[in-house]
Formats: C-alpha cells, sequence, structure tokens
C-alpha cells in the first residue's frame, strides 16, 4: 500500500508476526530517514514491532532537502496553530491507513516525535477519540496550551524528555507541558537529561525504549 506521507518503514524479522507498531516523527527540517536511526537498536528490544518514519507533508522553506510537519518562517500564533491542525489532520489519516493495513487498534500504537514531531505527538495523543499506546517525545512542547485543552478528549500516557542545555526549544516547555498535563488528567513521566542540547542522546533513546518496552508488555 501505498500511504498518503512518504515513509521508511522498518518491519520485524520474516515471519514474526506484527503486534505492535512505532510512528516516529521527525523534527523542522529532518526527515523519516534521520529519526528512522532510533529503530537500529530498538527493534532488537521491539520484536513484533513494525516502525514507521513518515516525511512532513511540506517541504522546509529553510532546508529544502527536508520537512516540517508545519511552517515556523512566519511566527505569529494564530498562523502556526492553523498550519499544525493541517498537520495532524494529515497524521490522522496516516495513522488510519497503518491500522487498516497491519490490522492494529490505537492501543498497539505508540507514537514518538522530535522537536516539532514531539508537538505533534503531544496533540495527536489527546485528540483522538481513543488513547494510543503511549507517547514518547524528545525536545518538543505544548503548541497552543488554551486550544489544546478545549479540543482534548483522550488521555494517552507520555514520556517526556528534553535536554538542560537546548537552546532551540527552551527546557522550560518541559516544565510548562508537565504542569499542563498534570492539570488535565493526563498521566506523564518527564526527564530533564544533563549537559544535552537539541538532540536525543543515548541515554534519552534507552529511557525511550525501556518505556514503550513496559507498555506494549515486553
Amino acid at each position: 500500500m501505498t500511504f498518503c506521507l512518504s515513509t521508511i518503514i522498518v518491519k520485524p524479522e520474516t515471519n514474526i508476526p506484527i503486534k505492535n507498531a512505532v510512528i516516529l516523527l521527525h523534527g523542522y527540517g529532518g526527515d523519516g530517514k534521520d529519526i528512522s536511526t532510533l529503530t537500529l537498536n530498538w527493534k532488537r528490544f521491539l520484536p513484533n514491532t513494525i516502525f514507521l518514519c513518515p516525511n512532513g507533508p511540506e517541504k522546509c522553506l529553510i532546508n529544502p532537502t527536508g520537512y516540517q510537519w508545519f511552517d515556523l518562517t512566519n511566527d505569529d500564533s494564530k498562523y502556526i496553530l492553523d498550519q499544525s491542525k493541517k498537520a495532524e489532520k494529515k497524521l490522522q489519516q496516516f495513522i488510519c491507513e497503518i491500522k487498516n493495513e497491519y490490522n492494529l487498534k490505537n492501543s498497539q500504537i505508540c507514537l514518538s516525535g522530535f522537536s516539532q514531531g514531539c508537538m505533534m505527538s503531544i496533540n495527536l495523543g489527546l485528540i483522538n477519540d481513543e488513547n494510543f499506546n503511549c507517547i514518547v517525545g524528545f525536545s518538543g512542547k505544548i503548541i497552543n496550551q488554551e486550544d489544546l485543552a478545549k479540543r482534548k478528549i483522550s488521555s494517552t500516557k507520555m514520556l517526556l524528555i528534553h535536554g538542560d542545555l537546548d537552546t532551540v526549544v527552551s527546557p522550560t516547555f518541559l516544565l510548562e507541558a508537565e504542569d499542563f498535563l498534570i492539570r488535565n488528567s493526563v498521566k506523564v513521566e518527564t526527564h530533564l537529561i544533563k549537559n544535552c542540547e537539541h538532540n536525543i542522546p543515548i541515554k534519552a533513546s534507552s529511557e525511550a525504549l525501556n518505556y514503550i518496552k513496559n507498555n506494549f508488555k515486553i
């Protein structure tokens, strides 16, 4: 099947049935290939899992070799919110296609993302009719708390990880997200990684893997 988003797919070994899926969303200016590097280690410990790493729906305006979930060249908050909602709809279509293709339910799907991909994952985890298995977010934030609070209809549990030296997305956004999620009855775990900038170090990747394993009950 051809999905609505161009996607790097990492399948289990031959003859191993697919029981779970991890959807990995790249950051601003990245692509599916970038974030698929997480699967090099994760797939060894998640044997019945398929990994799907889609490209964003648009070419990135400041990095034409990469993609974006929404445009950041205009810093108007309403514009950013409107653009992110367009990306939400495309990702919801993508997730429906994944569920149909591999006969999966939301409870078998983990959404994970870095930076802008983390922002999309958080929103998707709270606006769907049914909870996903879990969300794992790296170096992100909540795009618009007021809007998300109004649209929230689900409470997917989350692990959010951030570097304390991040100058791209300030680590204060981790604290703000944690506060918002607790106030809105979402089970959340957070971890601030010391001496970490805007990236996913091995420690963060390992913590994320263990969290996913536990929630998939592997």
